[in-house]
């Protein structure tokens, strides 16, 4: 295991579909889909645990990137699947989320804590039955001009947003090879 956070299991949240691939709530999906093409792996569908999902070594150990297949609200049916079949804990994840709360561009690593209301984060920790798993966060803002909130999660990035994403998933594809990979 890593010395620095000992997380071998990477998931990264989002809703499948090309119709969601660009939205805020799939930056998740952006950053792990850019761990595996840095790493030159291909995240294949796995029907057993309803995702997408790739598995190799790296430095010495396995490393596992996942992409739940199924909608945000349902994510943690994945993830118990796939830590149950191969008998991990959520001591060894690392989630990958969109947060409203923090301006866009920024990244927060958490130990733990609650949902913050994020509908992924529910899932997972009703699935697990705990909040002790590891988040990297990543700050979409809360820019809500009319509409839900969670209308606003789901539209795509704004332009200046979407001119700045390759540079904000690029930061969050450093944070895991720094933190978690090597």
């Amino acid at each position: 295991m890593d010395e620095k956070l000992g997380k071998n299991v990477v998931i990264g949240l989002g809703n499948p579909g090309k119709k969601y691939e660009f939205t805020r709530h799939n930056i998740g999906f952006l950053v792990v889909k850019g761990v595996a093409h840095s790493l030159g792996w291909e995240l294949k569908e796995d029907k057993r645990f309803n995702g997408w999902v790739v598995k190799n070594q790296c430095g010495g150990r396995s490393l596992h990137l996942i992409l739940p297949g199924t909608y945000m609200n349902e994510s943690g049916r994945c993830v118990r699947a796939y830590l149950d079949f191969y008998k991990l804990t959520p001591a060894d994840i690392l989630v990958i989320n969109d947060d409203v709360e923090l301006p866009f561009g920024e990244t927060r690593l958490r130990q733990r804590g609650g949902s913050g209301g994020h509908n992924g984060l529910k899932s997972i920790e009703a699935h697990l039955g705990t909040q002790e798993y590891m988040r990297l966060k990543m700050g979409v803002g809360k820019d809500v001009q009319r509409g839900s909130l969670a209308d606003y999660v789901l539209d795509a990035f704004r332009p200046e947003e979407f001119a700045l994403l390759p540079a904000f998933v690029e930061k969050g594809i450093a944070i895991l090879k720094e933190q978690v990979i090597y």
